[in-house]
């Protein structure tokens, strides 16, 4: 699991670099969640769930605020939840998730940012197969046996504990995401360096250097569309 925690924390660097962007995606993901829901955290699992991963990106509370009345106060803007696959250089695969309200436009700029940038876009189903949807939580200051052991003591079932340089690294079903943030803050943990809803992919590929660098032109396209909240891939960015 290791390399999958170096992409993901290179993942999250690449995001707390475009502070303004990602606090936009969390506005409206936020908004999303609250509008289809109670506008309370308490009582809207899938809120409380963007509010914890906006946390760990020091998203401003003004930002939430404003998101959350907005959805109070009944505006009608309707977003959909979209998801495409596509590939790019030797063997690397791509997942793009999209909270849109003109699907044309998404579509189109999907499809765009793929072709441009030397990858193609492919039909529903044709990644996601490759990849496993997972809860993640990076913690620091405890081993991999003190999280095990209050992990333990609450009954609640993970797939994996690494210890890394940085920190602890839980891995769990995304359905678990509630009950592993709980026995944390129940053992006094309320800080997260992660705390991510993801994808990961079950088998990584490494790409040559030309080959990366295009790779990358190609995620930053994806990430800089306004209608995307989130780029998955196989790619191994190494150490």
């Amino acid at each position: 699991m290791g390399r999958k925690w170096n992409n993901i924390k290179e993942k999250k660097a690449s995001k707390d670099k475009n502070t303004s962007r990602i606090y936009a995606k969390f506005g409206r993901e936020i908004y999303v969640a609250a509008k289809q829901g109670e506008p309370d955290p308490e009582s809207n699992q899938a809120l409380k769930v963007v509010l914890e991963r906006a946390k760990t990106y020091s998203v401003p509370k003004a930002i939430i605020d404003r998101a959350i009345e907005k959805a109070k106060g009944g505006a009608e803007e309707n977003f959909d939840t979209l998801r495409y696959e596509g590939f790019g250089p030797s063997g690397s695969m791509v997942i793009v998730e999209t909270l849109t309200n003109n699907v044309n436009r998404t579509a189109s700029d999907v499809r765009a940012a793929f072709g441009k940038n030397g990858g193609n876009m492919g039909v529903s189903g044709s990644v996601a197969y490759m990849f496993d949807a997972t809860a993640v939580f990076g913690i620091e200051g405890k081993t991999a046996d003190d999280v095990l052991e209050l992990l333990m003591e609450a009954d609640v079932d993970v797939r994996d504990i690494i210890e890394e340089e940085e920190a602890v690294i839980v891995y769990a079903e995304p359905d678990q995401f509630h009950a592993v943030q709980e026995a944390f803050k129940n053992a006094g943990i309320t800080e997260f360096s992660l705390a991510e809803l993801t994808m990961l992919a079950q088998n990584e590929v490494e790409l040559s250097p030309d080959d990366l660098v295009q790779f990358e032109k190609m995620v930053d396209a994806l990430e800089d569309l306004e209608d995307v909240q989130q780029v998955y891939h196989n790619v191994d960015f190494g150490e």
